[in-house]
């Protein structure tokens, strides 16, 4: 195999010194001539070179018969031809040096051609080359600037970049955001992503000064850990927007474990990079472009979270007041405060309570000053100016608001604008918006806005260093790999009862005293003169693993009578359940007093897309039906698994009701932590699942009940 060169850096790419444009064509109707045309008209003052085997000239330039015949070393080649000339394409490429492929021909891993792709990708990192796509329109950085793309001519420059999997979609953002009036620094298909990808991207543009705010499209993920790791460090400098899609695609359908049931198509996904790694999560295209503007254009971070609305109307000052609950947007109301900064402004039969209410017969005059008092006061941090069209305030008075409250002045608080009226103001507003200004006519889209950028905000002040006031839970990882090696030599892909309590005793974690009975008679024994009643009686057996389902647990036995009828009972359960069953025996435990103590689920399992993964809800019975649970990825901080128990709907129930103590949230942690620990290194391992962990009293410590773990398949470690 050929030694591989060295990769260049990004800058390359973004801001290449020359670029080949392979299967250049004089036909206008050809992405080949589109290409061309685009990066003449973009203003690029590099090299341009047209690659086509029949020569000439194209738009004024001189066509080259092959890009070896190039006298230059190439950073950037653009390749247009036909699927099954692309390798011989980029044969030619290594010849002369090219750092960056931009290949935008389809026909590869999209529609089944893997080999294909993994050849051409092989090939370029063999010579030292990076290649963005297949499958993609191109790219466009306003560094140079250059437009190698096939999409719009021409493209406003601005502070917000774009990378998108969506080759059409992207070509839309383009014309999308020329109209919305938000300024593009890049925007970047990746297509395929055989080689780049998001993560790779969004690393380089972090340090590029001219982008403020980053917009993602993911349709899916080849490295969800890597893309974890670049946005813990990206998103405490620069918001990253993310519109994912597949949020209603069916989960695990066949998952051995709850905790691989619950974890859908899009929850981990929503956790992971919404809860735990700060991206913005916007649900529609729209909704991403509408931050990116508002973000984009604020000139420093707020000084607070105190938000204040001004309005002409009662019920869109409502509907701004829920909005606001519903994003996470703190409204100021120390009364007192705002009747001073607000009574000069509003008529005497307004409100200067939060909503600021200046009456539907407010004028221009009326908003401006209401405006400039929320600007002029240090207790307020941003403010939402909304209204509607009445016969005093029309299109023209709006118009005039806008222009000497925002345009002319261009505020350093955040300033974001809804109004809400008839086909002059709807005009005013489109034309505003093309302007640049953050306004709407629906008061949640303006209030979505600010919530983004007070996430964002929450993201730079209260990022925690992940490396501080963390300290490492000590596990017995050697003892652990021991046990799953025996496990291995009898063929099993789960660990039974006492294989299971072992680990748990390995990992620290506190599980109640159990044994393993081969008979009644044994049953007996650790129930009178070990354990003593009332017992819980579990059937132990290689081959069913949701003992509950099989009929195969028997709770609060209280004397032999009960014991011995258990006994039977659940081993009928269980051969009528799967009468094939290898029965070990049945694992005895001591019953555990619940009522003082919250069932909650634990576990760790490795996500597809995000490898190693812990999991926390409300346990017990009920825990599919409720799917009260959240994620993280691995590894986490104690601070990030005290989140996502704080997350949950039942949260309130390990707080204490109705007079109940507080439950042992640390100990909850506590566990957290030492399964991700486990699932972190022990590479043979899919999923754990402690179901119930009883958290008792707080400072009282919590028990692990009922554990179940299953290993890797050997054959998904071949890689």
């Amino acid at each position: 195999m050929t030694e591989k060169k060295a990769f260049s850096s990004l800058e390359y790419l973004f801001k290449p010194r020359s670029v080949a444009i392979i299967g250049a064509s004089n036909n206008s109707s050809k992405i080949g001539f589109k290409v061309v045309d685009n990066i003449i008209a973009s203003g690029y003052k590099g090299n341009i070179y047209p690659i086509n085997p029949k020569g000439g000239e194209l738009l004024g330039l001189k066509v080259f018969k092959s890009i070896e015949d190039v006298d230059d070393n190439i950073d950037l080649a653009t390749i247009c031809i036909p699927a099954d000339y692309v390798l011989e394409g980029i044969q030619s490429c290594a010849v002369k040096n090219t750092k960056f492929l931009s290949i935008i021909t389809s026909g590869f891993s999209e529609i089944g051609k893997l080999k294909e792709e993994e050849e051409i990708v092989n090939y370029a990192h063999q010579h030292g080359m990076r290649v963005l796509g297949p499958n993609i329109f191109g790219i466009f950085s306003a560094k140079c600037p250059i437009n190698a793309t096939f999409g719009n001519k021409y493209i406003e420059q601005g502070s917000v970049a774009i990378v998108t999997q969506s080759g059409a979609l992207g070509i839309a953002m383009i014309g999308k955001t020329d109209t919305e009036g938000i300024g593009l620094s890049a925007i970047v298909s990746v297509g395929n992503k055989s080689d780049l990808d998001e993560a790779d991207l969004i690393e380089y543009l972090v340090e590029d000064e001219e982008t403020k705010v980053i917009v993602l499209y993911i349709e899916g993920l080849k490295e969800g850990e890597k893309l974890v790791k670049v946005l813990r460090n990206v998103t405490r400098r620069k918001p990253v927007i993310i519109i994912k899609s597949g949020r209603s695609k069916r989960g695990a359908m066949a998952a051995a474990s709850h905790t691989g049931s619950l974890a859908g198509a899009d929850n981990v996904f929503e956790d992971v990079i919404s809860r735990q790694v700060g991206g913005l999560r916007a649900l529609s295209v729209q909704e991403a472009l509408n931050w990116a503007k508002f973000i984009a254009v604020q000139k420093e971070l707020p000084k607070g979270e105190n938000a204040v609305i001004v309005t002409n109307g009662g019920g869109i000052g409502v509907l701004a007041t829920d909005a606001c609950e519903s994003y996470n947007v703190s409204l100021y109301d120390n009364r007192e405060v705002l009747k001073t900064i607000f009574d000069p402004v509003t008529p005497s039969f307004g409100s200067t309570k939060n909503p600021v209410d200046i009456t539907g017969q407010a004028s221009s005059d009326f908003y401006e000053k209401a405006i400039q008092a929320a600007i002029d006061s240090p207790d307020i941090h941003s403010i939402i100016c909304l209204g509607c069209e009445t016969g005093i305030f029309n299109a023209s008075e709006l118009n005039t608001v806008v222009q000497n409250k925002y345009l002319n002045i261009f505020p350093k608080k955040p300033l974001v604008f809804s109004f809400f009226g008839g086909a002059d103001f709807e005009t005013g507003l489109f034309t505003l918006k093309g302007k640049g200004v953050p306004i709407y006519s629906d008061v949640y889209e303006a209030v979505s806005c600010l919530g983004a950028y007070y996430k964002h905000y929450r993201n730079m002040i209260y990022a925690e260093d992940h490396d501080i006031g963390h300290k490492e839970p000590i596990i017995d990882i050697e003892e652990i790999q021991v046990v799953i090696d025996e496990v291995r030599k009898d063929n099993r892909h789960f660990l039974l009862v006492p294989e299971a309590m072992r680990v748990m005793e390995a990992a620290g974690i506190p599980i109640p005293k159990s044994f393993v009975c081969k008979d009644l008679k044994e049953t007996i024994y650790y129930a009178e003169e070990i354990i003593g009643y009332p017992v819980v009686l579990k059937i132990v057996s290689k081959d069913i693993i949701h003992k509950s389902d099989a009929g195969g647990v028997a709770l609060n036995l209280e004397n032999r009578n009960e014991l011995i009828d258990a006994y039977e009972a659940i081993f009928n359960s269980a051969y009528k359940f799967k009468p094939d069953a290898k029965i070990t025996g049945v694992e005895i435990v001591k019953m555990i007093k619940k009522k003082d103590a919250v069932e909650t689920i634990i576990g760790a399992r490795v996500d597809n897309t995000f490898g190693p993964t812990v999991m926390f809800g409300l346990g017990g019975i009920y825990v599919e039906v409720l799917k009260d649970v959240a994620f993280r990825a691995v590894p986490l901080t104690r601070s990030e698994a005290s989140n996502m128990i704080k997350q949950i709907r039942s949260y309130p129930l390990l707080l204490g009701v109705r007079g109940e103590d507080p439950k042992d949230i640390d100990g909850c942690v506590e566990v957290i932590l030492r399964l991700a620990k486990i699932i972190q290194l022990c590479s043979d391992i899919s999923d754990i699942e402690i179901n119930p962990v009883l958290a008792f009293a707080q400072n009282k410590g919590v028990l692990a009940i009922d554990t179940r773990i299953l290993l890797k398949s050997q054959s998904s470690e071949v890689k």
